[in-house]
């Protein structure tokens, strides 16, 4: 199994950006606890910031991700300030595989991309953030060493 990361073309990002940003809302209220309005509100307001007039501001990075030449993802990267260290990393904003093709791999084989993209930025650092309640994906980021840097937590009374 080839897997390998392009980037997107022109043509491919008005489909992406809608389905990506609803995704992004639907994990807030289903993974975050967010409200529909609010996880709305916010996912546009963030999509419009990132992707002014639905094109990618300078230093968003986005990747199809193919297995054999067949897309079976994408991988959205920036390079930015790790506000944690002070110093500039590789933010992974978010990786998806499409249904049909989930459990087979492709969402580790995207994140060793993401480290591969990364030392070829001279970057030392990748750095995400992921919903404590989705298990699926911190799993998989445990798997390839990342580890929980804070925890936040809430209870509703």
């Amino acid at each position: 199994m080839a897997v390998e990361l392009r980037p997107m073309r022109e043509d491919e990002y008005g489909a992406w950006l809608p389905q990506m940003r609803e995704g992004y809302a639907r994990a807030m209220i289903d993974d975050g606890g967010f409200s529909t309005e609010v996880a709305t509100a916010r996912a546009e307001a963030q999509v419009e910031e990132l992707f002014p007039g639905g094109r990618p501001s300078e230093e968003q990075l986005v990747f199809v991700l193919e297995a054999d030449g067949e897309p079976v993802g994408e991988l959205w990267l920036a390079e930015r300030e790790d506000m944690s260290q002070g110093r500039q990393c590789l933010f992974v904003y978010d990786v998806h595989v499409d249904e049909a093709h989930q459990g087979r791999g492709y969402g580790k084989a995207a994140m060793v991309l993401a480290e591969e993209e990364a030392r070829r930025r001279d970057l030392d650092r990748v750095v995400l953030n992921v919903f404590g309640r989705n298990e699926v994906a911190r799993g998989l980021y445990r798997s390839l060493g990342y580890e929980e840097n804070a925890v936040a937590m809430s209870k509703t009374i």
